[in-house]
């Protein structure tokens, strides 16, 4: 999830390219630049790339596990006849 200091540092940044005629509202404009942009983010339910690595690894193991179950459910049956 972006920090407040990255909120900041965005909507700077688009604050910088307004063009000279809108120089003037750069403070206004700038303070709706960050409540558009948290309010938008928010609704996205973003994670951090940590919180996601560690989700994509218990995936990854799950799979695992449910490939080793389905080959050992496979030998059960073909042992049974079935």
């Amino acid at each position: 999830m972006p920090t407040a200091r990255q909120f900041e540092d965005l909507a700077s940044k688009l604050s910088q390219v307004l063009p000279p005629s809108l120089k003037g509202l750069r403070h206004e404009l700038e303070d709706n630049f960050r409540a558009v942009l948290r309010a938008n983010l928010e609704k996205w339910d973003l994670v951090s790339r940590e919180r996601f690595d560690t989700q994509a690894e218990l995936l990854a193991r799950t799979r695992k596990k449910l490939a080793e179950l389905e080959q050992r459910l496979q030998a059960l049956e073909a042992e049974r006849g079935h």
